[in-house]
């Protein structure tokens, strides 16, 4: 009888392991750095934006994808009220641009959609594109009715449910509903006193 023999695999460093992890405060300038490089300085001006600015993500819903120390994926959830119904926005999803072949944004969309579930979350929405989305969940079946607090492709904004019939009838703004992040309280210099 002959042994089965489980093939040598070579893992190339393309192929080098990454794990993902709950955002840390040391995480902060590489995020922003990965997101210019992914949507470029102009994206604090999309329409998104205006439900994360002066927001803290939903608790345990901002996640890191990191590999050989280094942060080369991101993707981060947010409290808003759509047209009245408690919901997560999802973004932005950024992956390092010479990594995208490692399947980090899935994995991130995976981890962030299962804690998103297992916190007790009922539906997440993003703006996004329907074909890339669409293997998650994500369709624009029940955000017909939804708007944003800025320009967008009505077919772009996509949703899933994670409760069956979460948004159903769901109309009206999107609007967020997070916790406001701390004012950061200015710095004074020291005042010179003459001799």
């Amino acid at each position: 009888m002959t042994a089965f023999r489980k093939p040598q695999v070579t893992l190339t460093s393309k192929a080098a392991p990454f794990a993902i992890r709950a955002e840390r405060a040391a995480d902060v300038a590489m995020r922003e750095a990965l997101l210019d490089a992914c949507f470029g300085e102009n994206r604090h001006g999309r329409t998104c934006q205006r439900l994360r600015d002066g927001r803290a993500p939903a608790a345990g819903l901002a996640l890191a994808a990191v590999r050989e120390g280094k942060l080369v994926g991101t993707v981060r959830l947010w409290h808003v009220s759509a047209g009245g119904r408690p919901a997560l926005v999802l973004g932005p999803l950024a992956v390092d641009p010479a990594r995208r072949e490692l399947g980090i944004g899935a994995a991130l969309m995976h981890q962030a959609l299962a804690a998103a579930r297992a916190r007790g979350h009922a539906a997440v929405i993003l703006l996004g594109d329907a074909p890339y989305y669409a293997r998650f969940g994500f369709s624009a079946e029940k955000t017909g009715e939804l708007s944003l607090p800025g320009p967008f492709e009505c077919d772009r904004l996509l949703a899933v449910e994670l409760t069956g019939g979460a948004l159903d009838g769901a109309e009206g703004p999107i609007v967020p509903t997070g916790a406001a992040l701390p004012k950061r309280r200015a710095v004074r210099a020291p005042v010179a006193h003459a001799a």
